[in-house]
């Protein structure tokens, strides 16, 4: 396969699959900026570990480095914050920074899947926007495909109560 054909091959699979997979790194990530670092490290390990065009199995394994990688720049990032916060604290004061969506609706769903354990909202994401098997969820995961379903289950039932809630204290019910 010539160079041109390959490179050709990788655009179409990230025009397909790069929406899925951004959102899954802002569910796995801190901020938009993370997120974005997050899935090119991913997809570049995706890359080279593939070496070929993609096929039916990339889009599992590109989840899993999303997460893989994820994990790695949280961990970063908390060493980084922890020799900041030693600074700051002979320094002066701290800064928070975070983001927020600004429609209504987006905000309270992030406010809703913030509440729900992290197991549960990791599986949420894959299923409902990564349009994955409960298999392919499992493998991305390393957990059992029916473990990866009751998560499912047990975090849309959390889910629709915590919108429940949510709709309770802003007084649309």
């Amino acid at each position: 396969m010539e160079m041109h054909e390959f490179s050709e091959n990788w655009k179409a699979w990230i025009k397909e699959n790069g929406s899925r997979l951004i959102l899954f790194a802002r569910q796995q990530s801190r901020s938009e900026a993370d997120a974005e670092d997050v899935l090119q490290n991913a997809l570049i390990k995706t890359w080279k570990t593939h070496q070929g065009p993609p096929d039916d199995k990339v889009i599992s394994l590109a989840y899993t480095n999303v997460r893989r990688c994820a994990i790695d720049l949280g961990r970063s990032n908390d060493r980084r914050r922890a020799r900041e916060d030693v600074a700051a604290r002979e320094t002066g004061e701290l800064v928070s920074w975070f983001e927020l969506p600004e429609d209504d609706t987006s905000r309270a769903l992030q406010v809703a899947l913030s509440k729900i354990p992290e197991k549960f909202r990791e599986v949420i994401t894959l299923k409902i926007w990564g349009e994955q098997t409960f298999e392919q969820i499992g493998k991305t995961l390393s957990i059992s495909p029916n473990t990866a379903a009751s998560r499912y289950r047990y975090g849309m039932d959390s889910l629709r109560r915590s919108l429940v809630l949510e709709k309770e204290e802003i007084g649309l019910m």
